[in-house]
C-alpha cells in the first residue's frame, strides 16, 4: 500500500466528528474502527432491519460501507477546511454477505488535486471467518475551503 502524508495533522479527530454527524452510522450501529492516512475501516454487526429476503445483509447497506470506508480515506488526507463527496463508485457483489458483522476496508489508490480514487474491499465475518463479499472502486471530489462545518 503507497504511504500518505495527511494535510491535517487532526485528521483522524476530523474524521471521527464527521462519521458521529452520519445520523445513518448511528441507526446501522456502523463502528469506526480504523482510520489511517489513506485507509479507513468500518465495521456493522447484523441485524435483521438491515438483511434482505434470504436473512443475508442487504447490498445496500454494504454499499453504504463500501462508499463510506472509501470516503474516509480519502477525506483522511485532505486539508481541514474541505469537505468530500463520492462522484461515483461500482460495486461488485461477490458472495452472499452471511454472517454476523460485515468489515469494509478501504484505502487510497492515487490521490489527486481534486478527484481521488479508492478501493474498498468489504467482507462478512461467520463464525470467525472472514470472506470477501464485495469490492468497490471509488472515486471522490475535494470542495476546498468547504465553509459548511458538517463536512
Amino acid at each position: 500500500m503507497i504511504q500518505f502524508t495527511p494535510k491535517d495533522p487532526d485528521f483522524e479527530k476530523r474524521v471521527q466528528d464527521s462519521f458521529a454527524r452520519q445520523k445513518f452510522m448511528t441507526f446501522i450501529h456502523a463502528r469506526l474502527n480504523k482510520i489511517e492516512p489513506g485507509f479507513c475501516e468500518i465495521e456493522i454487526p447484523f441485524s435483521e432491519n438491515i438483511s434482505q429476503q434470504h436473512g443475508f445483509f442487504h447490498a445496500g447497506i454494504i454499499g453504504t460501507v463500501a462508499d463510506n470506508a472509501a470516503g474516509y480515506a480519502a477525506y483522511s488526507l485532505m486539508s481541514k477546511t474541505s469537505s468530500i463527496l463520492t462522484v461515483e463508485f461500482k460495486l461488485n457483489l461477490i458472495s452472499p454477505a452471511d454472517g454476523e458483522l460485515l468489515i469494509g476496508n478501504a484505502h487510497v489508490l492515487k490521490y489527486g488535486r481534486t478527484l481521488t480514487i479508492c478501493r474498498s474491499d468489504v467482507y462478512s465475518v461467520k463464525n470467525g471467518i472472514r470472506k470477501l463479499c464485495a469490492a468497490s472502486q471509488s472515486t471522490l471530489i475535494e470542495l476546498p475551503e468547504h465553509n459548511d462545518k458538517r463536512n
